[in-house]
C-alpha cells in the first residue's frame, strides 16, 4: 500500500495537531481492529463459534472486537444474518440511537405514559453497506419503520441484501439523490447521514482513500454535505434528531459543518454520554473517535436537535399526491389480479401484515403501516419494502429468500431439514443438492437450527433456492 500523502499529514497538522500527533505513522505501521455486532433478534454470543476470544466493544452492547480475522466468508451464521462485520468505531451508532429513544421517552412521559416505547420513523439517508442502520435497528423501540437510502445502485443492491438478512420487517430500501426527501416535510422523527466525505479515517485500510486524497477534495465534500443536510433538515420533524457523522479527521467536514447547521437552521448539539476510558474524544458535544487512543477507526459524530414549533405538517406536493392515488390504483388492480398467489403463503408470516404485489414479487408489508409506505413510495425509488415473501414462477409461487431471513418468519412454516456445515457451504455455493429425508415442494433447510434458506424438494434431487447473485464465488 502506497505510504500516505505527506501533503495529507501537513494538512491535518494545521487543523487538529493535537489529534494529528503520530497518526499517519501510527496508521502506516498497525493493523486495523475486526469487529462483530451480534443480531439480538437471532442469535446470542454463545451460538457464535466466531467470538472465541474476542473482547467486547466498550460503546456497543452487542459489538466484539475478534483476536484475529476469520474466514467469515465461509460462516453460515454470517449469510444467515446472525452478526455483522462491522469497524468498532461505527457501532457507537447503537448507543447514540439508544440515548435518543431515552430521551424521547422522558419527553414523551411528561405528556403521557401511554406514548412511551411507542415506535419512531427512522432515516439512514447515506446507508450502504448498512452497518448503521443494523444497528440504529436493534436500539429503536419494536414496530419503529425505519427507511435506508443509497444514492449508487450498485451500493444500494449490498444495502438491501444486509438489511434483507438482518430480518427486521419493518424496513424500507429506496434509492436515489436526498433531494427526494425535501418532499416528506417533518416525516421523521431521526435521520442518520453518515455523509460521503474525504475518508481520511480510512486511510489504514483503504488504498484508496490515500490516493484520492487532496485539499481540494476536501472542500468539494463539504460542500456536499451542506447540500445533503439541507434536504434532510426539510425532512426531519421539529424537535427532531439528526445524527450527523463522517469518516474523516478534519474540521472543515466536522466541527465546521456542525456550526454550520446551528447557524443556519437554529441547530442544537445534543451530548452523548460515553463510557469512561473509552478513549472516544469528546469536544464541544462532538465525538472523535482517533485509531491511537482506540480499536477502531477514524470516526466523527455529532447529535443535533431541531427546533421545536416549526411547521410539522406532512404535506406532499400535488404531483406526489396524483403519484400516490395512481400507485394505490396499480396496486388494487394488481392485488385483484394475483389475490389468489396470497393464500399459500400468509401463515408464513405473522399476523399483522398485508400481502402486496411488485411485478412478479409478492411482499408482507406491517398492516399499520400501509399509509406510510403509500407516500413513501409515492416520492421515493423503493426496491424492497417489508419482506419479499414469495415470487410468480410461471402459474406457481415459491417462497423467496428474504421470507427465510425474516424474524416475521412464523416456526414450522415450511418443513424443515437440519444439515451440517459442509452441505449449508454447498447451499450456499448455490450447487446442486441431493436429495432428503423430507416431504416434495418447499423445505426450509436449517443449520444450527437457525433458517439458512429454502429448497424445492422433488425427491431424489432438490432444487437450490439460493439467490443467485449472492451465493459464495470462493
Amino acid at each position: 500500500m502506497e505510504p500516505i500523502k505527506p501533503e495529507f499529514t501537513a494538512f491535518l497538522a494545521s487543523q487538529e495537531p493535537e489529534l494529528a500527533n503520530g497518526l499517519a505513522e501510527f496508521m502506516q505501521s498497525t493493523t486495523p481492529a475486526v469487529g462483530v455486532r451480534i443480531n439480538p433478534r437471532k442469535a446470542t454470543g454463545e451460538q457464535l463459534g466466531v467470538l472465541r476470544g474476542a473482547t467486547p466493544v466498550a460503546w456497543c452492547d452487542h459489538g466484539f472486537i475478534l483476536p484475529q480475522r476469520p474466514d467469515f466468508t465461509h460462516d453460515p451464521a454470517l449469510h444467515q444474518g446472525l452478526y455483522y462485520v462491522q469497524d468498532p468505531s461505527s457501532m457507537i451508532t447503537s448507543s447514540v440511537v439508544a440515548h435518543i429513544v431515552k430521551l424521547i421517552e422522558e419527553l414523551r412521559g411528561e405528556e403521557s405514559a401511554s406514548n412511551r416505547n411507542a415506535p419512531l420513523r427512522f432515516l439512514d439517508a447515506c446507508a450502504a453497506p448498512g452497518g448503521k442502520t443494523t444497528a440504529a435497528i436493534d436500539a429503536l423501540p419494536d414496530g419503529s419503520l425505519v427507511v435506508a437510502n443509497e444514492y449508487d445502485f450498485r451500493r444500494a443492491e449490498i444495502l438491501k441484501e444486509n438489511l434483507i438478512k438482518w430480518g427486521y420487517p419493518n424496513v424500507v430500501v429506496s434509492r436515489g439523490d436526498t433531494s427526494r426527501f425535501t418532499k416528506l416535510n417533518g416525516w421523521f422523527d431521526i435521520i442518520a447521514a453518515d455523509v460521503p466525505c474525504s475518508g481520511e479515517g480510512m486511510m489504514r485500510k483503504d488504498e484508496g482513500a490515500r490516493s484520492q486524497w487532496s485539499e481540494a477534495l476536501v472542500r468539494e465534500c463539504a460542500q456536499r454535505q451542506k447540500e445533503i443536510l439541507s434536504n434532510l433538515w426539510a425532512a426531519l420533524a421539529p424537535g427532531g434528531w439528526l445524527i450527523y457523522s463522517t469518516c474523516t479527521f478534519n474540521r472543515v467536514e466536522n466541527e465546521e459543518i456542525v456550526e454550520w447547521l446551528c447557524e443556519t437552521f437554529g441547530a442544537e448539539t445534543i451530548p452523548v454520554p460515553v463510557p469512561a476510558d473509552s478513549g472516544i474524544v469528546v469536544r464541544d458535544n462532538c465525538m472523535r473517535f482517533i485509531p491511537t487512543r482506540l480499536q477502531g477507526e477514524g470516526l466523527f459524530m455529532a447529535l443535533l436537535r431541531k427546533p421545536r414549533g416549526e411547521d410539522c405538517g406532512q404535506p406532499l406536493t400535488s404531483s406526489a399526491k396524483n403519484k400516490q392515488k395512481t400507485t394505490r390504483n396499480k396496486q388494487r388492480d394488481k392485488g385483484e389480479t394475483k389475490a389468489s398467489i396470497t393464500a399459500e403463503l400468509r401463515d408464513s408470516v405473522a399476523p399483522g401484515f398485508d400481502f402486496i404485489t411488485r411485478g412478479d414479487s409478492l411482499y408482507a408489508f406491517p398492516a399499520k403501516l400501509a399509509t406510510e409506505l403509500q407516500q413513501l413510495e409515492s416520492v421515493l425509488d423503493v426496491i424492497n419494502r417489508g419482506i419479499e415473501a414469495g415470487y410468480t414462477k410461471g402459474r406457481t409461487i415459491a417462497p423467496a429468500h428474504p421470507l427465510a431471513m425474516s424474524t416475521a418468519l412464523q416456526p414450522q412454516a415450511f418443513p424443515a431439514v437440519e444439515v451440517d456445515l459442509a452441505t449449508a457451504l454447498s447451499y450456499l455455493r448455490r450447487e446442486a443438492l441431493g436429495g432428503f429425508d423430507a416431504p416434495r415442494g418447499h423445505v426450509m433447510l436449517t443449520h444450527n437450527s437457525i433458517p439458512l434458506g429454502f429448497i424445492n424438494h422433488l425427491g431424489n434431487r432438490s432444487n437450490n433456492l439460493y439467490p443467485q447473485p449472492w451465493r459464495i464465488l470462493k
